[in-house]
């Protein structure tokens, strides 16, 4: 029983470093680390113990990793740590700025060149407009043909 000190001390380092993994992002340098630990350890058994207390250890491992990493990650998820706020329109947060749509059909000049994105004065507000694709030079006419999210889309008139 004492030879196995060692190896099931690596393992429960390699388990409490993967559980640190899941709250401290570390660009995985931790789970390299638990990786280095759990093999180390399966050297430790199958070498000096048994290849049949190996086997079990892999085993163990191989429903021991998945099970920690999904109750780490549901442990996170009803942690402080998340954001736990939805974003919708009944809680009255939109995209896009109600005062874009009035734009819809309205008739305008283009300050900069458009290529296809720049700057145009509409209905004597400057706003930021794109083009679909063409390229359209600075001071011409434009009409608004759409306005998608916070896209206001002009096309020569």
């Amino acid at each position: 029983m004492k030879e196995f000190f060692v190896p099931v001390l690596l393992q429960l380092a390699g388990v409490i470093i993967i559980i640190a993994e899941i709250f401290l992002p570390s660009g995985g340098l931790l789970s390299l680390i638990a990786a280095g630990l759990f093999g180390y350890s399966l050297f430790i058994v199958f070498h000096d113990i048994s290849t049949m207390a190996g086997t079990y250890f892999v085993l163990a491992d191989l429903f021991m990793i998945p099970v920690l990493v999904v109750v780490g990650l549901k442990i996170l998820a009803r942690s402080p740590a998340t954001l736990r706020e939805t974003l919708s329109s009944d809680r009255g947060v939109v995209s896009q700025s109600p005062e874009l749509g009035n734009f819809m059909g309205c008739e305008g000049k283009s300050v900069t060149d458009l290529h296809p994105g720049g700057t145009a004065i509409i209905d004597d507000t400057r706003v930021d407009v794109v083009s679909r694709g063409e390229y359209i030079d600075k001071d011409s006419n434009l009409i608004v043909v759409e306005v998608t999210g916070n896209q206001i889309i002009v096309r020569k008139k």
